[in-house]
């Protein structure tokens, strides 16, 4: 299944939630060899345990010493970032220098979410991911961009307050938004080792695109309840002037997240599996 000139594959943030599902999708392929870093010191972590019983090497590096990564990055042929946080610039540009040390054929970055090259005014939350995806394009180093639109399970970001049956609308009802469950952006991440289109370019999928009054609906038939909607289309905007009552930083991320969630020229028929339906993902928020 794999393409034959990768075998060993390294995970960086495999402990957090979607390096989690990347890591386990790699695992139940079966086809590659998977190392998983953890930052020293050593110490226990329950997600790392239940990958390492699944077949994970799990090895401890400083990510602060590119001597240290690059000893360790030898005879990996992909490198797949899920790293999240404050220390994702200089953590991922450490990484690069010491995967080109090492010889890594594919640099995978921690994107997976909206497809930020194509966004005229980008987040300051994003704006550290762009400077790295270019930086990435400049390195020399073969990569894949990975962009999956929303993640399913926090769609409630986007202003879906399920335990109060309230839905607040950042743009108009028919504003499409792309979103996709964790486990299917590890399978899309394994298959994309596969695909030509994926050297040195952008991979767009999608579990679903769905209009923010079709994710309403999605809500009302599962909780069975008739939601009360409003609308704030002038976040951004507050924000941006401090203009009174001026939204919270998060809630400005949300505004954002709403008019940049689409995704054009999707490549979901290159790949072998259904998506799970966002229906399924909202029942199980809905629930728990």
């Amino acid at each position: 299944m794999s393409n034959s000139t990768f075998k060993v594959v390294t995970i960086a943030g495999a402990t957090g939630s979607l390096g989690y599902h990347i890591t386990d999708a790699f695992l139940n392929n079966g086809s590659y060899k998977i190392k998983i870093l953890r930052k020293k010191p050593k110490s226990e972590n329950k997600n790392a345990s239940l990958l390492a019983s699944k077949g994970a090497e799990v090895i401890y590096v400083d990510y602060n010493d590119k001597n240290d990564l690059a000893k360790t990055l030898k005879g990996t042929d992909v490198i797949v970032s899920a790293i999240g946080g404050n220390e994702l610039e200089a953590t991922q540009r450490t990484l690069l220098i010491a995967a080109k040390e090492a010889g890594v054929k594919r640099f995978i970055p921690s994107e997976f979410g909206c497809d930020i090259k194509t966004i005229n005014d980008v987040h300051l939350f994003h704006a550290s991911k762009l400077a790295f995806l270019q930086e990435l394009e400049k390195s020399g180093i073969e990569y894949t961009i990975i962009v999956t639109g929303l993640f399913q399970e926090y769609i409630g970001i986007l202003g879906f307050d399920h335990k109060n049956k309230k839905a607040t609308f950042y743009a108009d009802s028919n504003t499409k938004i792309a979103t996709t469950a964790l486990s299917d952006i590890g399978k899309y991440t394994v298959e994309s080792l596969k695909l030509p289109e994926a050297r040195n370019g952008t991979i767009r999928v999608a579990g679903s695109v769905l209009t923010l009054n079709e994710l309403l609906k999605k809500y009302e038939e599962i909780t069975g309840t008739k939601w009360e909607v409003s609308e704030d289309f002038t976040i951004r905007q507050r924000f941006k002037n401090n203009t009174a009552p001026v939204p919270t930083i998060m809630d400005d991320f949300a505004a954002y997240l709403t008019v940049n969630s689409d995704i054009k020229n999707l490549h979901n028929d290159k790949f072998s599996f259904t998506p799970i339906p966002v229906a399924e993902v909202i029942s199980t928020i809905v629930k728990t």
